[in-house]
């Protein structure tokens, strides 16, 4: 039996893993003012719309609906498995788990429908997608996909660095003296999707290289896990930044495949430009 694997717009990974993998996307809204878009708008004219605005611009989770129009696609009888973003961070795990329920009710057993929340979100939960479409590509069970996603949701390590303190200012999360005193010290923010999928500060470094460079440390407790394993980076318009973290990430550690992203609107709208996530 076929398993088709959705998964939410701030999924982030490369359009040839999205369409090579059968991986459906339901996308996120994004707004600028007046004028709206969704998750699916290129990442150049996303960060150039940011860089010209004087305030962030809001996301918003898909509606139910969207989430039921992707499971009126699959073919009666098939399966289906949602992957969705941090259930700490947004509400589209919660549309996907009412769309689930609406759907049961429109089409009794027309589907076997599971949704599970990632915990992570941008490359990490790209990460855990893509690794369930290639199960399933494989002609694994749905349950066998399910069990697998979940151990990763619990496993998966994200974390990043924030080069510019200016969206976090700007979103309310810093005031803006303390962000002033901040970036006047060359202060960079790195944080992570903790176990409940909650993003935190970690640390705080002062300089992009040592920022990088702490960043990079953080596999070290993980060394002996990601030998032959997946290393999944995500990039806010900076993408030499990026090469040149994934070169010295693999000077040290002996991962096995490495996938590398475009951080897009849902993400890059609290990380700003410059900025560099990993997930492994």
């Amino acid at each position: 039996m076929t398993v088709h694997i959705i998964t939410d717009g701030s999924a982030d990974l490369p359009e040839s893993i999205r369409d090579g993998w059968g991986i459906r996307v339901v996308p996120l809204g994004v707004r600028f003012g007046e004028a709206e878009f969704d998750s699916t708008m290129a990442s150049s004219e996303f960060y150039a719309r940011m860089r010209e605005s004087e305030s962030l611009p809001q996301t918003s989770s898909p509606a139910p609906h969207a989430f039921m129009e992707a499971y009126r696609d699959v073919p009666p009888g098939e399966s289906i498995l949602v992957v969705a973003l941090s259930s700490q961070v947004s509400s589209t795990y919660r549309h996907a788990v009412l769309a689930k329920e609406m759907f049961e009710e429109e089409r009794p057993g027309a589907a076997d429908i599971e949704v599970i929340d990632s915990k992570t979100a941008s490359a990490g939960l790209g990460g855990i997608v893509y690794k369930a479409a290639k199960m399933a590509k494989d002609g694994v069970g749905a349950r066998d996909i399910a069990s697998a996603v979940k151990r990763l949701a619990a496993e998966t390590r994200t974390h990043f660095v924030l080069d510019t303190l200016e969206n976090v200012i700007k979103g309310g999360r810093l005031d803006r003296v303390r962000g002033a005193v901040a970036s006047m010290l060359n202060i960079k923010l790195l944080m992570h999707a903790s176990e409940h999928g909650a993003i935190e500060v970690l640390e705080k470094a002062r300089g992009t290289s040592n920022a990088v460079k702490k960043l990079i440390d953080r596999i070290e407790d993980a060394k002996h896990e990601v030998s032959g394993k997946l290393l999944a980076v995500a990039h806010s318009n900076c993408e030499e930044r990026a090469k040149a973290l994934v070169r010295d990430i693999l000077a040290r550690y002996d991962f096995g495949e490495v996938v590398v992203s475009d951080m897009g609107p849902v993400i890059g709208t609290y990380a700003g430009e410059g900025g560099l996530l990993i997930s492994y």
